[in-house]
């Protein structure tokens, strides 16, 4: 008899999760000491809330849910504290990268080719490593914002009103991130 996978088996946690789920944070916050202790949080937590545990998902989906909830709050925590952009700002500074017009690219500024058509394991690696260490250089929000955004696929309003942000500071924020992530890019790998 097979043992049913949505049975919670809390002391094969760290030997079965614990990795997976480091990476996860790891990905999603900026620090190494804080991803483990995120980890340790998510185990806690969950261990508190064993009973509530219906079976509806997988063990490692379950505390991936547990883990993301404490990552969110860690974003809000780090965006409290910071003021809102100005709109009017951030449309000025558009203007040095775009047609006010067409809004195309002005030639200067344009996305240079990253030479990455093919899939390229080595390469992709490679890539990967350089913009996780761009994605360091963001402040925090700008961070939590791409990240949500591009790395969990979660809605704008969602991220809005988990990181208590307007839409348009929401729009400013991504576009600012893309812009830099660019930047480091073609400085890091072109």
């Amino acid at each position: 008899m097979q043992p049913d996978k949505n049975i919670l088996d809390p002391h094969q946690w760290v030997d079965t999760h614990a990795d997976y789920l480091y990476a996860y944070a790891r990905v999603r916050i900026n620090d190494d000491e804080q991803a483990r202790d995120l980890v340790q949080e998510t185990f806690l937590a969950a261990l508190e809330k064993v009973t509530g545990f219906e079976g509806r998902s997988s063990e490692r989906t379950w505390l991936t849910a547990i883990l993301r909830n404490k990552i969110i709050d860690v974003y809000r925590k780090k965006s409290s504290g910071l003021k809102n952009i100005e709109v009017k700002q951030a449309e000025e500074e558009q203007a040095d990268f775009f047609d006010p017009e067409y809004g195309h690219w002005n030639s200067e500024p344009a996305p240079k080719h990253f030479g990455i058509d093919e899939y390229e394991p080595l390469r992709s690696k490679e890539f990967d490593h350089i913009l996780m260490k761009c994605m360091q250089k963001l402040p925090a929000l700008w961070m939590s914002v791409f990240t949500m955004k591009h790395l969990d696929d979660e809605s704008t309003d969602m991220i809005c009103s988990e990181l208590k942000l307007t839409a348009s500071n929401f729009w400013v924020i991504i576009h600012r991130a893309k812009l830099n992530l660019r930047a480091c890019l073609q400085k890091n790998w072109i």
